[in-house]
């Protein structure tokens, strides 16, 4: 597959991943029974299933290693930061002030992956 072909999918994929990411948080903030529909809760996996598999393929094309690129080390490090972050924030979380405050921190986690994404440095702003 080409590589911008699969960067278009990891793109699109990474805006529906805070798309479905910011409404089932809103629905935890609203103590929404939508939180738990069955769609709400395999719908963001499959996407973010797609997102890696973009993720991967865009490597194995490309010929990276993540080991040779401390800025992909980093969005990987991120990644599971997000993941459990994310998973505290929609349901691990004991309390609504715990699932908040890990609701926060996720998006945080989310926004600089981005920006490590978009400057390829681990640390963005810095050359």
């Amino acid at each position: 597959m080409d590589y911008s072909v699969l960067r278009t999918l990891h793109i699109a994929t990474v805006h529906l991943t805070l798309i479905l990411f910011l409404l089932r948080g809103f629905w935890m903030l609203r103590d929404s029974a939508l939180l738990n529909m069955r769609w709400a809760r395999i719908v963001p996996h499959i996407n973010d299933t797609l997102l890696l598999l973009a993720a991967i393929a865009m490597l194995f094309v490309a010929g990276m290693n993540p080991l040779d690129q401390p800025w992909l080390l980093a969005k990987i490090v991120g990644l599971l930061a997000y993941i459990g972050l994310g998973t505290v924030a929609l349901k691990r979380g004991r309390t609504k002030a715990t699932r908040i405050k890990a609701l926060i921190a996720a998006l945080g986690m989310f926004g600089y992956i981005m920006a490590v994404a978009i400057t390829k440095q681990v640390i963005p702003g810095i050359s």
